[in-house]
């Protein structure tokens, strides 16, 4: 009996001679690149630039003996995830691939800190394990705890409160791109779904300045946003207020984001039936508790893949914060290759910076995907 797989080649790869013809020239061709590549990457590639430099990679110029605090937030953040996870996954079985991304990523980050891989990892799967097993217990308390880890975890990494301060002028690498990706994305969800709601709404006064807000920042290149918050920001504020160039930066990305989480939000607030607005309206419930409990679950639930593929692009976009005077994981590779021993390195360097991008990219699609499975069920 001819196997499916079998079938499936045949039908699609080698159905007639010009086929097959085209499907030996693509194979000789991907056999070709790919020689070449194992060839660079295992024989002419110079690694050290990596190794070097590392720990300038993941956390940059923050001070050595300080290395503790990245620690305990590495142990806060795997953590959390891992028991969000085993929350999520409480009936499923996880895929191999999962755990080994986990595991690849915090392989990489202990590697600077000089702690224990195999401690970190018992953490990752000891938390896991709680969320499988104590699901119904922990969910209604899930997002609270990520909400009260944010300002710790800040405090360790700033300092502050009886720790030493830290200035943010030393956080470097991907202990900046993921900071402010995290801050970014918290904050700019809410205030995209409030203008989506705004946009919506009968109140023409609110309902045109969302509109305009919307519009205008959409139609304004993200660099373009991201100096005039560092230029025009303090302008509007009083003298005695110095911002921070990371909370300038910051303020330029929420306001982007926002503008296009508004969009998608929108999008899935149009695909709701208006019979259950009205439905819940004939059950006694107020304009207030009909968006919450009724429309914005299913609007957001809607628009789940958009949402989270804003987010992507919102971690990606942090790569110009190097334009503006701010040293991130593009920054600082920009700054490895100004090294003298390292100059030309731009293959080994920017092809790290690639997977590192990848990595953290795909791991959010892949929450993405698990959370559809959930809210599916």
């Amino acid at each position: 009996m001819t196997s499916p797989q079998f079938l499936w080649l045949r039908k699609n790869l080698f159905s007639t001679w010009y086929n097959i013809l085209l499907t030996i020239i693509c194979l000789l061709l991907l056999l070709w690149l790919g020689a070449g590549i194992v060839n660079w990457v295992f024989n002419q590639a110079q690694w050290q630039v990596i190794q070097v430099n590392l720990h300038l990679f993941l956390v940059g110029r923050y001070p050595s003996n300080q290395y503790w605090r990245i620690w305990n937030v590495l142990a806060i953040a795997s953590c959390l995830t891992a028991l969000s996870w085993g929350v999520f996954t409480a009936k499923q079985t996880v895929k191999t691939i999962y755990v080994v991304i986990i595991a690849l990523v915090i392989s990489i980050i202990s590697a600077i800190v000089n702690v224990n891989l195999l401690g970190i990892i018992g953490l990752i799967f000891a938390s896991g394990w709680l969320g499988k097993k104590f699901a119904p217990i922990i969910t209604p308390w899930l997002s609270l705890t990520w909400i009260l880890s944010f300002p710790v975890i800040l405090w360790l990494i700033g300092g502050g409160l009886n720790l030493q301060s830290v200035r943010s002028n030393l956080w470097n690498g991907l202990l900046l791109t993921l900071i402010m990706a995290a801050v970014s994305i918290v904050l700019s969800f809410p205030i995209g779904v409030l203008l989506a709601l705004g946009r919506t709404s009968s109140l023409p006064v609110w309902r045109w300045f969302c509109i305009l807000y919307i519009e205008i920042v959409r139609g304004l290149p993200l660099i373009g946003i991201l100096f005039l918050a560092q230029v025009m920001l303090p302008l509007f504020l009083p003298p005695e207020w110095r911002l921070d160039r990371v909370v300038r930066a910051i303020a330029g990305l929420i306001l982007f984001s926002a503008a296009y989480m508004a969009e998608n939000v929108r999008g899935g607030l149009q695909a709701i039936p208006r019979g259950q607005v009205e439905a819940a309206k004939a059950l006694g419930l107020n304009t207030p508790l009909v968006t919450l409990l009724i429309v914005l679950p299913q609007a957001l639930r809607a628009v789940l893949p958009a949402i989270v593929g804003q987010f992507i692009g919102l971690f990606k976009d942090t790569s110009l914060l190097s334009l503006v005077g701010l040293v991130e994981l593009t920054g600082i590779a920009r700054s490895i290759l100004a090294q003298p021993q390292f100059i030309g390195k731009y293959g080994e360097v920017y092809l790290f910076l690639g997977f590192i991008y990848w990595l953290f990219c795909y791991s959010m699609s892949l929450a993405s995907r698990q959370l559809e499975k959930q809210w599916q069920k």
